[in-house]
């Protein structure tokens, strides 16, 4: 069987010629020959600017780029047939194609209702600064361009525990509604500023049995509508747990088939708050390991600093490595974007080759690091290059990486692990070193199997040949600051 790899197939500026559903058309091919199994795709319906919205700003659901709304038929990245386009070829050529699905909030409501409401202090959720009274806010979602055609719910300020806009008074604050479903905030896993239940635009209140009936539906229209094959959820720690086990249980009962869930609960601090996260949920969902990003950011700013022994320990992949999808950076991290945080190019190939050729772990490529992305925004330019090495290191993963892995995480500046392959996979088996020092080497183990045999730099950073001694054993090399993958010097044929 092939090891997974995902791609984020977008990032926040994407702008190339193709929009992002023809793109994926004509790409599907190329990526199951890169190695890649399966493609997260970005919001797929309609924001509240148009083919200006990246997706975030969620509208309306069931507008996949069919309806004229915002100002725009299409999405950013096309229309619903090309949608539907795009999906079909991926799984012509053995693709999964997974839909990230916005349940936090909606965006762009197309009426004013006067909602009693009470402001609340940003840094504790928890107190409030006013007492009850009236906003006229933008609440109300009728949908006009659609007319009713599939769903004729209609959205209103009893379906959203808070806003961020009071049109009225002009004010920007956080106003919880008093909408007759519950006192305060719902309860979600993150405590952050007292309660984090608020995050922007209009909050979905969860707590009104409607509303979850209505996006239990839309789910089965989707799948019906896409056939794709699972779900990223956005922003979960800002969401009710009680109602994304619901629809994850009745979208599989219903569907009748098993769908991939990944999830996003962003935390750089701690990872029990992960790990409490999915016990809650029962080990529904796989998460994004936020907190391996941060690591391999600050083992990319603090250079020969940072101790390289310690590169796994308080993340995901390494308490629960079978949940855990590893990245090294995402649309959210990238440069200008809020939670900036990428990867230095010097320290990538290494982040790449932690993320792919080990046993632990779903690793997920960004999309720039293939294709590369150039873009301006606050009248900044901004080139991110591709990784040259990501090609070989997903081949690698795609047709080497297998067997059991012995690590040697034992020094500070320089580490490494060993794979001893399989009989499935033909030349399959590998050592991985790296260095974010002075060029080093370590004696690592490949196994007996291996004795006699040459292994090469399938990277190309080390001209020498190695030859596995009798017991299994070698001196295994690297550059400084760089990476090394010795592989069989068969398997480069």
């Amino acid at each position: 069987m092939q090891n997974p790899t995902l791609i984020q197939y977008f990032h926040w500026y994407y702008n190339e010629a193709d929009n992002l559903w023809t793109k994926v058309k004509k790409e599907a091919e190329n990526l199951a020959t890169m190695g890649i199994t399966g493609l997260w795709l970005p919001p797929a319906y309609k924001g509240t600017n148009g083919t200006f919205s990246i997706g975030y700003d969620t509208y309306d659901l069931f507008d996949l780029g069919e309806f004229d709304q915002k100002n725009s038929t299409a999405t950013k990245y096309g229309t619903k047939q090309e949608y539907q386009q795009a999906i079909e070829a991926l799984h012509q050529h053995g693709l999964q194609a997974i839909a990230d699905t916005i349940f936090n909030h909606k965006a762009g409501g197309d009426e004013l209702e006067k909602v009693s409401v009470r402001r609340v202090n940003k840094e504790n959720r928890n107190e409030f600064t006013s007492d009850v009274f009236e906003i006229e806010a933008w609440t109300r979602f009728t949908f006009p361009g659609r007319k009713g055609q599939y769903s004729e719910f209609i959205w209103d300020h009893r379906c959203f525990s808070g806003v961020d806009w009071a049109e009225d008074l002009k004010e920007s604050a956080i106003f919880m509604i008093e909408n007759g479903y519950g006192e305060g905030w719902e309860k979600v896993p993150s405590n952050e500023l007292g309660n984090y239940d608020y995050l922007m635009f209009d909050d979905i209140d969860f707590r009104n049995p409607a509303v979850r009936e209505e996006l239990k539906y839309w789910g089965k229209w989707y799948y019906e509508n896409t056939k794709v094959d699972g779900f990223r959820l956005d922003a979960v720690k800002h969401i009710s747990p009680d109602f994304l086990i619901e629809w994850m249980d009745e979208m599989e009962q219903e569907c009748v088939r098993n769908f991939y869930f990944v999830a996003e609960n962003w935390d750089i601090q701690d990872v029990s708050d992960l790990d409490q996260y999915l016990e809650i949920t029962g080990g529904r969902t796989q998460l994004f390991d936020s907190l391996l990003h941060h690591n391999l950011y600050l083992a990319s700013t603090e250079g020969k600093d940072y101790d390289m022994s310690r590169i796994f320990e308080n993340t995901l992949v390494g308490n629960r490595p079978e949940l855990a999808v590893t990245f090294v950076d995402n649309h959210d991290s990238q440069p200008m974007q809020a939670l900036e945080s990428f990867v230095d190019y010097w320290f990538r190939p290494l982040a790449y080759a932690l993320i792919l050729l080990r046993v632990q772990g779903t690793p997920c490529v960004f999309f720039t690091d293939v294709y590369g992305a150039s873009y301006e925004d606050k009248a900044q330019h901004i080139d991110l290059a591709t990784v040259a090495e990501l090609p070989v290191l997903l081949k690698i993963r795609r047709d080497l990486a297998y067997g059991e892995q012995q690590d040697y995480l034992n020094h500070a500046n320089c580490i490494g692990w060993t794979r001893t392959g399989d009989a499935e996979h033909e030349n399959s088996g590998l050592a991985v070193l790296m260095c974010n020092g002075d060029e080093g080497f370590k004696e690592m183990q490949v196994g007996k199997a291996f004795a006699g045999r040459v292994f090469v730099d399938a990277l190309d950073k080390r001209q020498e040949e190695i030859t596995i001694d009798d017991n299994g054993n070698a001196t295994f090399l690297c550059n400084a600051g760089s990476v090394s993958v010795w592989v069989p010097k068969e398997a480069m044929a």
